[in-house]
């Protein structure tokens, strides 16, 4: 294996959004002479699964103001969509608007640009699949990629990102990728044909997402949404507001006393002439708090029983692409199944579906095509990344707590099959879900970035 034999100071693995706010951290506080290296798998930073999309029609889940890169400057993105906005919108409008998708990874590019021009240290950036990681002898990480180059840093920071669940349905291995189209796919989905019947399996955000994709198309055909509890992503409120109330006193409470204490708050803001969303933007900068102070137990019931309800009150799209999604309901080309997925079996003009009803009743289908919708696959097993299989076959890294992601100490350190830190290896973004639940959003991976950077460096 060819070895580049001075290590870096830094390895950067994964440049989705995560990875590549770790490299414009790290630029921003590197000291001279600096060495990083950021290694991407895609042709593209800054986009990973979330801003992967060219399409305009596909837009962020929050609006322009809640954006930024920076913890410190809050206003930074409002700033680069003002300068960059091609149709003189207002500022106060375009905080409150919903950019495009393409348009954040473009931000996220301008502003690792401009961290390159302005630091002292070097970037080096390295577009290949990292194979393995291993501790060499000499106190530094040898990085296997799949070219059969191997690199070296002292420290590395993992931004593996979001990986697509595996549609996990009786004669789905036999399905075709023609026949079944994994939801981020955004290219094959704008090549199913226009009056193919389509069943989407799930119904969250990725759920949308298809529906918008195939609406941009000219969609003439029915579309299916199977999910097993029917509940479709919830709109933002039309004007940003905030119910004040004690959040603290919510953390001493076991988990359906918290429940009634939030469904308590939605009726007094109502009552106060407020929407129930402003009791979740209350809750919004406290939702690692909440899941820490929650028993092993209750953290296990929430997502038995409530974390779909949560989800879609969390977890909101943008008025419009709510309303577009109630008017192809009211039109009936979009039917949402309350039922489970029980059996596919691929035929030669489409797909069988049969799906398990409330009731214990069975329903067939028959579709041209199967848009995978499931959402994000968050046991670390079942990832197609073979540096995570890695990790965990060797012991360098353990399932997190409930089997979610990878087990971490709070500041982000990976933890080994025994739980001892491993100090030169922190982990932001989705794999820290079972230590901290809000772990994937903007705001808590800009923080998580910034100081995983700044420990490793200084180190």
């Amino acid at each position: 294996m060819n070895a580049v034999s001075e290590p870096f100071d830094l390895a950067i693995v994964g440049a989705g959004a995560g990875g590549t706010l770790a490299a414009i951290h790290a630029l921003r506080n590197a000291k001279a002479g600096q060495r990083i290296v950021l290694i991407e798998t895609g042709a593209y930073l800054g986009e990973g699964a979330a801003y992967s999309t060219r399409q305009k029609e596909l837009v962020l889940n929050v609006p322009a103001r809640g954006m930024s890169a920076f913890a410190d400057a809050p206003q930074d993105f409002l700033d680069y969509a003002c300068k960059h906005d091609n149709e003189g919108t207002a500022r106060e409008e375009l905080a409150n608007s919903f950019a495009q998708r393409r348009r954040y990874a473009d931000y996220l590019r301008a502003r690792l640009l401009q961290a390159r021009a302005l630091g002292t240290a070097r970037l080096l950036e390295v577009h290949a699949c990292v194979m393995a990681l291993e501790p060499a002898e000499t106190g530094v990480l040898r990085i296997a990629l799949a070219s059969g180059i191997e690199l070296q840093a002292r420290n590395l920071v993992l931004a593996s990102g979001n990986h697509p669940r595996a549609l996990q349905v009786a004669g789905g291995e036999n399905l075709t990728p023609v026949q079944c189209i994994d939801a981020w796919d955004y290219r094959v989905i704008a090549r199913i044909p226009v009056d193919a019947e389509v069943c989407i399996v799930g119904a969250g955000l990725s759920m949308a997402d298809s529906v918008q994709s195939l609406r941009a198309h000219g969609h003439r055909g029915r579309i299916h949404a199977v999910s097993r509890h029917a509940l479709l992503p919830l709109a933002h409120a039309a004007q940003a507001a905030v119910h004040e109330f004690d959040v603290a006193a919510l953390h001493a409470l076991p988990l359906r006393r918290r429940m009634r204490a939030i469904r308590a708050h939605v009726r007094d803001a109502q009552a106060a002439g407020l929407p129930w969303q402003s009791v979740f933007e209350r809750l919004r900068p406290h939702g690692q708090a909440l899941w820490q102070s929650l028993a092993f137990a209750d953290q296990r019931r929430f997502l038995h029983h409530v974390v779909r309800y949560w989800d879609i009150h969390r977890h909101r799209i943008a008025p419009h692409v709510q309303a577009q999604l109630q008017a192809l309901l009211d039109d009936e080309q979009l039917c949402v199944h309350r039922a489970r997925l029980e059996h596919v079996a691929a035929r030669r003009d489409g797909v069988y579906l049969r799906l398990r009803l409330p009731d214990g009743a069975t329903q067939d289908l028959d579709a041209g095509v199967v848009i995978n919708a499931t959402g994000v696959e968050h046991d670390m097993e079942k990832t197609r990344n073979p540096l995570l299989a890695q990790l965990l076959a060797q012991g360098l890294a353990r399932r997190g707590p409930h089997g979610l992601g990878l087990d971490t100490a709070t500041d982000g350190t990976l933890l080994d099959a025994h739980g001892t830190p491993q100090p030169c290896i922190r982990v932001i973004g989705s794999p820290r879900i079972g230590t901290l639940w809000e772990t994937t959003a903007i705001p808590e991976l800009r923080v998580q970035a910034e100081a995983a950077v700044k420990a490793l460096l200084n180190a």
